[in-house]
């Protein structure tokens, strides 16, 4: 993993060539291929010796070649990536408190306060960026995954779904035929609810892990979230609310397109939709139903990710950017760029705001002298990043959830991996140590935390 803490200018590398007589060249002047060798027993010689361009005797000079960028296609090959987090806070009396709400690291107001470098790499960070979390170079075995792999001990392959300590898988819900879209679990409910491309909800039973309700929505469904007694689900030009309580059912009209992004602010409803725009549904009371208030226009095309805290909304696009929208007057205060890919995921982490793109980095935002967003970190995944979740183990320790497109989830600090047949899509919180998991062959798991985590991630 490769770690950014700050940007310096990059020398543009001179072409760099062989010729048949094994000389190197740059531009016009010639290198002697003797004297790379170690052999050169002419002086002077007619060509050049300079010790800086000498390479490595155990790594032969490579051609310089620049990195490819990521492709803009989901792995099924259809535009756009519909892949999100839903981050939901498992406290029951005040589900609705980001971390980065809370009055650490918040002014008065309830703004981002300055945060230099140094305290990003020294005090409470997004990952432990000093730890070497090592990539993945093996794959699950699907062989293995239905009881079918005949090499035992000699196949290459992963024979185990995670790998760590801390953590642990309780069970596997089997029902989605598709990628499961979304995930949530109502405060006071025993319920959780799970949504999925096959154009289904399925409701789960806490206590025995069956499915008891399957709901068919007919369309496409792109998110799903909680919020208190109320459960939306993102649809193709709609989306679609229930409450567990008073057991009503509402449709809410208004979109242009799919709602792939659901988030809950100040007694508001936003849908992030496919043409770039924001909807902002209006709660008159804990009884009544949404009513639509306003559009935000900004993002050029489909917004893929939307988070609330501290008085603002935070968005991430397809058009590769990220808007920070004012909670009271609705108006766009800042747009962060920097990512060069979709950004799919956007999450509230104490001080900071972190963004996950397709262009394989996690980046780290804090508010400079002004008030102004702005990169203090960045780490550089193998592979784009799908989801960013945050969780408390018993420890009360912050842990950060990483999806990423070779299959697998990474629990910072040097917690652990999960690893998976498909790409994990969704993730989400639930009550206390548990979280939840939700891939593109749609299988849903439950884990769990316990103990202590390796390295130290700071708490609240």
């Amino acid at each position: 993993m490769e770690i950014k803490t700050e940007s310096r200018p990059i020398e543009k590398p001179r072409k760099m060539v062989f010729n048949r007589s094994g000389s190197l060249h740059y531009g016009t002047n010639q290198v002697c291929g003797f004297w790379l060798a170690g052999k050169c027993n002419r002086n002077p010689c007619r060509f050049r010796h300079v010790d800086s361009l000498k390479p490595r005797q155990d790594q032969p000079p490579q051609r310089q070649t620049q990195p490819k960028r990521p492709p803009r296609t989901s792995s099924n090959g259809q535009r756009g990536n519909k892949f999100r987090s839903t981050w939901r806070n498992p406290d029951l009396s005040n589900p609705k408190i980001l971390a980065v709400s809370s009055t650490e690291g918040v002014g008065a107001e309830g703004k981002m306060v300055h945060v230099t470098k140094n305290e990003v790499l020294t005090s409470r960070r997004a990952c432990s960026v000093g730890g070497s979390c090592q990539k993945s170079q093996k794959k699950l075995c699907p062989y293995w995954v239905s009881g079918n792999c005949v090499d035992g001990e000699k196949c290459k392959d992963l024979h185990s779904l995670f790998s760590g300590s801390g953590f642990s898988l309780l069970t596997k819900l089997q029902k989605h035929s598709k990628a499961v879209t979304g995930i949530a679990l109502p405060s006071g409910s025993d319920k959780l609810f799970s949504s999925s491309k096959d154009n289904s909800v399925c409701v789960w039973d806490c206590h025995t892990g069956q499915c008891v309700v399957t709901a068919e929505l007919g369309g496409e469904i792109g998110c799903l979230i909680s919020e208190g007694p109320w459960v939306f689900a993102g649809l193709q030009n709609a989306a679609q609310a229930w409450n567990i309580k008073s057991q009503t059912e509402l449709v809410l009209s208004g979109p242009n397109g799919l709602v792939h992004a659901m988030d809950v602010g100040e007694d508001m409803l936003f849908g992030g939709v496919q043409d770039g725009s924001i909807l902002v549904w209006k709660f008159t009371s804990v009884s009544c139903s949404p009513e639509p208030v306003a559009f935000l226009m900004g993002h050029r095309f489909a917004v893929l990710s939307l988070v609330v805290g501290a008085n603002c909304l935070y968005s991430g696009s397809e058009d590769e950017s990220i808007r920070v929208w004012d909670l009271k007057t609705l108006q766009c205060l800042q747009i962060l760029n920097g990512h060069k890919n979709f950004v799919t995921s956007v999450l509230c982490w104490d001080k900071f705001l972190l963004s996950g793109s397709l262009d394989n980095r996690l980046k780290v935002w804090a508010a400079n002298e002004i008030g102004d967003l702005e990169v203090v970190n960045e780490v550089e995944e193998d592979n784009g990043i799908l989801a960013l979740c945050g969780i408390e183990d018993s420890q009360s320790k912050h842990i950060l959830l990483v999806s990423c497109r070779d299959n697998t989830v990474r629990l910072f600090a040097e917690r652990g991996r999960i690893y998976a047949q498909e790409e994990v899509q969704t993730i989400a919180v639930g009550c206390g140590p548990l979280f939840f998991t939700g891939g593109a062959a749609g299988e849903l798991s439950v884990w769990k935390l316990h103990g202590k985590a390796i390295g130290s991630v700071g708490s609240s």
